[in-house]
């Protein structure tokens, strides 16, 4: 069985299926990359307890920054973040992202 939650016409905020949740790419409010990227966290936090989930349970991550010289910055504030022991397999990559003050997106998967 799939479960959309929190779905529009474009796309749905989580999507579960058979013990996963896929959360939608998380974007955060703030000047600086360390701003956007707890202010991401945040959001991915939220998601994932509403999914049944928690950070403990996350399977991959998958973060776009607009800029690499961002890459420091956000990582001090992920691995504040994520649990010791817990880290899920993960990729970073540079991209164009949807809005121009956007330094960081963040995709998250867990089990749930």
């Amino acid at each position: 069985m799939i479960e959309r939650i929190e779905t529009g016409q474009r796309m749905s905020k989580i999507v579960k299926h058979n013990g996963v949740a896929y959360l939608c790419g998380q974007v955060g409010e703030g000047a600086t990359a360390a701003d956007q990227t707890r202010d991401c966290l945040s959001s991915v936090e939220a998601l994932l307890t509403k999914a049944g989930s928690s950070r403990e349970q996350m399977l991959q991550a998958v973060i776009w920054l607009a800029d690499m010289a961002d890459f420091a910055e956000m990582n001090a504030v992920w691995d504040a973040w994520v649990p010791e022991g817990h880290a899920p397999a993960r990729a970073c990559g540079e991209a164009k992202l949807a809005r121009a003050e956007l330094k960081v997106e963040i995709i998250v998967t867990a089990a749930c």
